[in-house]
């Protein structure tokens, strides 16, 4: 049982209309009365005269909230103070808490890590919670909410029960093998772990594409010395986000921007020109751009188009099924070139080309239009409550090896619809095993069972206050 009682500011720092502090604890309902507040009904927002238990002076007007145990967010005695956002207001309140007996201000986290152990939250939902405070676009907002709403840790307990259900039936088998056991329990039970395994196959498809909604979609800009990739950075961003110069080898190191595209999160790098160089700094940088070209969503690999038209030999990966050309400084040549052109690199690249303008903004919109279509078909194919996360990936991925080799083991030479009779799977104990380690390996996702090693890891990240 927690003994202590904590408190911080919940609100951000810096001069604003309100500020919020959330108190925690068997003691949070004393501190209140200690500062003026009384006993104000629960969840009944009232105004307070508060004052420093220790000088008697006036802190603030404030209302105060009084949420019981178990009903509040950390399921103790929570209290809110909403004062005014005056740092010395601030200020004030802060030392009039830290002077209570038994209160201490919050480490990072700390509420949402009580709210955990106390069953509010799972671990699934405490990182939806992280990911929603965080949350920039659209998308992320929504992905956040339907996360912290539990959508991802009930279709793992699904699959949690389904299997636990299994392997109740395999157990049987094995510790009652002289009753009576009914005729195809285990044929059932091994049916329930291979449709387990193919909906866990099915939402691993989409993990990558789940994390990056998460984080944001990588898009890279490439292609060689002095094309306008810089320039083409800076219309997206619609800011001078990158140095823009006539000299060769202005850009060294990949400069990032983050856009909000249509709601969803963006996050687009300039590289280095693309060429062969004696310079130990260019060719470094030249080395990472191709780097991050391999690893982008989408590559637009960018063309001068007043310049002979030619594609650079680049590594496969470059130009593969995920790139654009954009044919950049269309504004110099005349319309019935620049079809031309479009239809020369399309013949040697089978690649979209859109004709740009970095100078003047002409294509922008196209391209805009080509990256959405592209993030949306990305998005297409993503079902409900998707993989967010590394940790999410890796635990399904223990699940479903476990699973394979369960389905391995029930039966060599059969798939595990022709298993009809318990005497036809050779070592059921060991697939009972695998079926034990695959239901573990689930619950880390919602914090069930394992957690210890990654609760400081999770709740570190988290800011002072929530």
């Amino acid at each position: 049982m927690v003994e202590d009682t904590i408190f911080a500011l919940a609100s951000g720092h810096g001069a604003a209309g309100i500020a919020v502090f959330r108190i925690s604890g068997p003691r949070a309902a004393g501190a209140l009365a200690a500062l003026g507040g009384g006993r104000p009904a629960p969840r009944l927002a009232t105004m307070a005269r508060l004052c420093d238990p220790a000088s008697g002076e006036m802190l603030d007007h404030a209302l105060v909230l009084r949420f019981p145990a178990p009903a509040s967010f950390t399921g103790e005695d929570v209290v809110e103070l909403h004062v005014h956002g005056g740092r010395a207001v601030i200020d004030g309140v802060a030392r009039a808490l830290g002077g209570l007996e038994g209160l201490r201000p919050a480490e990072p986290g700390e509420f949402s890590r009580r709210a955990f152990a106390n069953g509010k939250l799972d671990l699934a939902q405490v990182e939806a919670l992280a990911d929603l405070v965080a949350a920039e676009t659209e998308a992320q907002r929504r992905l956040a909410l339907e996360q912290y709403g539990g959508a991802l840790s009930r279709r793992f307990s699904q699959w949690q029960e389904r299997l636990t259900g299994a392997l109740a039936e395999i157990e049987a088998v094995v510790d009652f093998a002289d009753e009576d056991i009914p005729a195809g329990a285990l044929a059932h039970a091994l049916e329930e772990i291979n449709e387990t395994t193919r909906e866990i196959d099915s939402v691993r498809q989409g993990e990558d594409t789940g994390e990056r909604l998460r984080s944001g979609f990588h898009l890279a800009i490439i292609g060689a010395p002095n094309v306008g990739k810089s320039s083409l950075l800076n219309m997206l961003a619609q800011r001078e986000a990158a140095i823009v110069s006539e000299t060769e080898g202005t850009t060294r190191d990949v400069v990032e921007i983050h856009l909000d595209l249509a709601g969803l999160p963006v996050i687009v790098a300039d590289t280095a020109g693309l060429r062969e160089t004696a310079d130990r700094v260019e060719s470094e940088g030249v080395r990472r751009a191709l780097v991050r070209a391999e690893a982008a969503d989408l590559r637009l690999f960018v063309i001068d188009a007043s310049r002979p038209l030619a594609v650079d030999p680049l590594p496969a990966a470059v130009l593969g099924g995920d790139s654009v050309i954009l044919l950049n400084k269309a504004d110099r040549l005349p319309l019935a070139s620049v079809e031309q052109a479009k239809n020369v690199l399309k013949s040697k690249c089978s690649l979209p080309v859109i004709a740009v303008s970095a100078l003047t903004g002409a294509g922008i919109d196209d391209v805009l239009r080509h990256i959405r279509a592209f993030l949306e078909d990305k998005l297409s194919g993503l079902g409900p409550a998707p993989l967010t996360r590394e940790r999410h990936r890796l635990a399904l991925s223990d699940a479903a090896e476990a699973l394979a080799r369960a389905l391995a083991l029930a039966d060599r030479s059969a798939t595990p619809e022709q298993v009809a009779e318990p005497e036809l799977v050779a070592e059921p104990e060991l697939v009972a095993e695998e079926v034990r380690l695959a239901i573990r390996a689930l619950g880390r996702i919602a914090g069930r069972v394992d957690v210890e090693d990654v609760l400081d890891l999770i709740f570190s990240r988290f800011c002072v206050g929530k």
